[in-house]
């Protein structure tokens, strides 16, 4: 199955449904987009071993690979519509592909992304490119760079249960619900709509909320104070881990692509599952007590090329 039989038996469906005047087939996309919107454009590169373990299903990084970009666009604020597709491979047989595309649009369907076109190619490893477009309304692009003093911190969910559930999967443990958050993350697209003129920053925590709520206070110009003991832990976390483990988890893991938001906190008081965490202050940076205690927290996150 050379390169073009591998496009048009399995990433050649009608892209009608998103709207698209051309999709797949032709040199490039032709696009309609939402009069009086703005466009929202994100990507991500998922690279084996790096992103994902080298034995995860095709199906779970076909999924993956679409919701971590999707999550990008809820945090925004942003109603996703398109997305492409660059995909390299190797010793992967036609199993390989159809189950990896069927999880691809399995996430995709879930909120109306039609797959318009891309590229495929041969190489060393998996990696699997992903940029999805979304639309927000002209000027409503949630932003980190808009916190301000006196807001409220928020989070989504529950944080720390991708970091527990990749561990749980080395170890050899593959039926668990913490591995399911790994390998399946929600994307709060619903909630970031919700956001949408309430929140004044937001980001989604990929790297680690300590190390992502650092990045949006960075962008904002102001600090904040936690308390981490208001950080939201599942039951199947504390069940598996100690709560110190889980904490450590939840501050300094990353793939939860739970949104972490500032906002007043009567603007978001019809928002449900959300949490409240701390405070937005003036001075910059990032305190985090426990029960009143200042305590130390690495706020490194995971970084690229260290």
């Amino acid at each position: 199955m050379d390169e073009f039989d591998l496009i048009r038996r399995y990433f050649s469906r009608d892209a009608e449904a998103g709207a698209a005047i051309v999709g797949v087939g032709d040199d490039g996309a032709v696009l309609r987009p939402t009069p009086g919107t703005h466009q929202v454009q994100v990507t991500d590169t998922l690279v084996e071993a790096v992103h994902f373990p080298a034995n995860v299903a095709a199906r779970d990084i076909g999924y993956r690979s679409v919701a971590v970009n999707l999550s990008d666009i809820a945090a925004m604020g942003g109603r996703p519509r398109w997305m492409t597709l660059a995909l390299t491979l190797w010793d992967k047989d036609e199993e390989w592909v159809e189950a990896f595309a069927a999880g691809l649009y399995e996430a995709a369907a879930e909120h109306g992304v039609a797959l318009v076109g891309g590229d495929t190619t041969q190489g060393d490893s998996v990696v699997v490119t992903v940029h999805v477009s979304g639309e927000v309304d002209e000027g409503a692009a949630i932003l980190r760079s808009g916190a301000k003093p006196g807001d409220t911190v928020f989070v989504t969910g529950t944080i720390g249960d991708a970091a527990a559930g990749l561990e749980l999967f080395r170890e050899g443990i593959v039926d668990d619900d913490l591995v399911r958050r790994f390998l399946r993350p929600v994307a709060r697209i619903a909630t970031g709509l919700q956001l949408v003129k309430k929140a004044n920053a937001a980001i989604d925590v990929s790297d680690g909320l300590v190390a992502d709520l650092s990045k949006l206070l960075g962008a904002s110009g102001v600090g904040a104070m936690i308390d981490i003991e208001k950080v939201p832990l599942s039951t199947a976390l504390l069940a598996r881990f100690d709560i110190d483990s889980a904490r450590r988890f939840a501050l300094t893991g990353g793939d939860d692509y739970e949104l972490c938001f500032t906002a007043p906190a009567a603007a978001v008081a019809g928002v449900e599952g959300i949490t409240a965490i701390g405070t937005v202050t003036e001075n910059r940076g990032l305190v985090c007590r426990d029960a009143g205690e200042i305590v130390e927290v690495d706020d490194r996150g995971y970084r690229h090329f260290t």
